[in-house]
């Protein structure tokens, strides 16, 4: 078991997709745009950090949730990157693969704590 949130597969691959996701969207202009998804990408390895210094699996488990619908929010996000020309088809279907992987991770580690709980 990880001793410490860094130690998680899941908090280093969002750690990355964060960095890739800040820039490709670095010099764009649109504000909001940009706000909204780097708060996202952010969110998704925040929510696990968060998640690992709780206290409890069932907190835990809240904060996993959260970080997997902010994947999906960054997934969906990514299709503007490429439609607003910040980044290109083979990048965007690169991303959105990665947090799917970060997602399976999460949902993987739900599911491993919801077992733990009921034993």
């Amino acid at each position: 078991m990880a001793k410490s949130f860094e130690d998680l597969f899941i908090w280093q691959e969002a750690r990355t997709l964060t960095n890739e996701v800040y820039n490709i969207v670095d010099k764009s202009n649109d504000y909001g745009f940009k706000d909204q998804i780097q708060r996202a990408v952010v969110s998704i390895m925040n929510n696990i950090a968060d998640g690992f210094e709780s206290g409890s699996d069932a907190k835990f488990i809240n904060f996993l949730n959260n970080a997997n619908g902010s994947c999906s929010e960054v997934r969906s996000m990514l299709y503007l990157c490429e439609d607003f020309h910040y980044c290109g088809k083979q990048k965007r279907e690169d991303l959105q693969s990665r947090s799917r992987q970060i997602s399976a991770g999460i949902k993987a580690l739900i599911i491993r704590l919801s077992a733990k709980s009921t034993q």
